[in-house]
């Protein structure tokens, strides 16, 4: 099992977090530009642990050189069965650098967009506060 699928599963935030590379890229399967930088990247993943329910995955593929992993997932949203797969990309450090969700069917991945929505601000929040964090340490 891959460490990044282990964190999540076991709703780790923080070893969740220590997966990203810090140049990630997101990209959601609901918002049309993609989400460059950790801060940002971590602060989704938080909200979407807090949006959805029963995540699990059920599938993990590699390929030979084990930098691209799917992980396709189930999970609960809003009352609706929603399935997906999370792609990623990992650099030379084993970072996750590219990260791309995909949903199905529509109506769960229109709950999911409703969920995430209500939760943007404090996602925004979260991000800001840890930029100001790193910059203040540097």
């Amino acid at each position: 099992m891959h460490p990044f699928r282990a964190a999540v599963e076991a709703r780790d935030e923080s070893a969740v977090e220590a997966q990203l590379a810090d140049n990630v890229v997101f990209t959601s399967p609901v918002a049309f530009a993609p989400y460059p930088g950790k801060a940002i990247t971590a602060a989704i993943l938080r909200g979407v642990l807090r949006v959805v329910e029963n995540f699990h995955y059920v599938r993990e593929i590699a390929d030979a050189n084990g930098r691209d992993h799917a992980l396709v997932f189930e999970a609960t949203v809003a009352g609706k069965q929603i399935t997906g797969c999370d792609f990623l990309h990992f650099d030379e450090d084993g970072k996750i650098d590219d990260f791309m969700v995909m949903v199905r069917p529509l109506s769960a991945a229109q709950a999911l967009a409703a969920g995430m929505a209500a939760e943007f601000e404090r996602i925004k929040a979260e991000a800001t506060a840890e930029l100001e964090r790193v910059a203040a340490q540097a």
